[in-house]
């Protein structure tokens, strides 16, 4: 048996991770719910549960206007661009950086866990950035860094 490729577990975490942010985007731009609104929320008879005054900002940016949805659906638009490359995009070395990887997918789950149906593509993402860690840690190297070594600033 080999052993586990941890950014080749992450590359693929963090595309379901992406896909999931983008479908909970579109999704909670039609329904509308600010995850964390039990927190300090007051239960009433008629109308359920009610959130905190405290919370006007987040209603705002999710219930109001669909700013953080909308966020979450571009940042996962960029991180798919960088997980699946066109050709050109190989060469750089801002496809090989795992933290940035790790820094964009963080900014993801921070946006997707604000609003319900973006929770699960917060979990995904910190999974993915917990395997891009395990990776940065132990070394490992993308195959196309590989490939492009001793090519004098071309890569």
């Amino acid at each position: 048996m080999g052993a586990l490729v941890w950014h080749d577990l992450a590359r693929f975490i963090s595309i379901t991770a992406s896909v999931y942010a983008v479908w909970s985007g579109f999704f909670g731009i039609f329904y509308r719910k600010f995850f964390w609104d039990f927190v300090g929320g007051t239960l009433r008879d008629p109308g359920g549960l009610q959130p905190s005054p405290a919370a006007s900002v987040f209603i705002m940016l999710i219930v109001k206007t669909p700013v953080i949805q909308i966020s979450a659906m571009i940042q996962g638009l960029l991180i798919l661009a960088l997980e699946f490359p066109i050709p050109v995009f190989k060469a750089l070395s801002v496809y090989r950086s795992f933290p940035m990887r790790i820094v964009l997918l963080f900014f993801q789950a921070f946006s997707c866990v604000l609003y319900y149906q973006g929770t699960n593509a917060a979990l995904y993402s910190l999974i993915a950035i917990f395997c891009y860690t395990q990776a940065l840690m132990r070394g490992e190297e993308m195959e196309e860094a590989k490939a492009n070594r001793g090519k004098g600033g071309q890569a």
